[in-house]
C-alpha cells in the first residue's frame, strides 16, 4: 500500500508475551532457551543469575506434563531466575556429569553450583519453593 509504514507488523502479527512487573508495567515474559552441552558452561554455570535447568527429553511422558509449570516458573519469575532446558538426548554429557539417572530432573544453580534439585512430574509448589530458597 502506499504511505504504509514499512516498519508496521500488521494487524495479524505475532508478538511476544507480555505480562506486568511489579509495579503494573508491561514487560516482555521470560523465554525458556535451549542449553547444549557447549553451551552449558557458558549459559549456566558462569551466570551471575540463579538458573533453573529442566533435563528432559521429546519421548518422556512426565517432562511432557512439567513442561507448562517450568514455562509458568520462567514466566512469573524471568526477571530474577534464567530457565533453561536441556534435551538429554541431543547433550549427553552434561547430564552424565551431574548424576542425572531419571528425567524430568529439575536442578537449580546458584554461583555455578547446585542448590537444589527436583526429579520426577512433581506439583507447582514443588517447583516453586525450590525457586523461592534461591532468589
Amino acid at each position: 500500500m502506499p504511505g504504509a509504514d514499512p516498519t508496521d507488523p500488521g494487524p495479524n502479527a505475532r508478538t511476544a508475551p507480555r505480562a506486568l512487573d511489579g509495579n503494573g508495567e508491561r514487560r516482555d515474559m521470560a523465554e525458556i532457551k535451549d542449553v547444549t552441552d557447549a553451551t552449558f558452561e557458558a549459559k549456566v554455570l558462569q551466570s551471575s543469575t540463579p538458573v533453573l535447568v529442566d533435563f528432559w527429553a521429546e519421548w518422556c511422558g512426565p517432562c511432557r506434563m512439567i513442561a507448562p509449570i517450568v514455562k509458568e516458573i520462567a514466566e512469573e519469575n524471568g526477571d530474577k531466575l534464567k530457565v533453561v532446558k536441556v534435551n538429554i538426548d541431543d547433550s549427553p554429557q552434561t547430564p552424565g556429569s551431574f548424576g542425572i539417572r531419571s528425567i524430568p530432573t529439575v536442578l537449580v544453580f546458584k554461583d555455578g553450583q547446585v542448590v537444589s534439585q527436583l526429579v520426577g512430574a512433581r506439583p507447582k509448589g514443588d517447583f516453586q519453593q525450590l525457586v523461592d530458597a534461591v532468589v
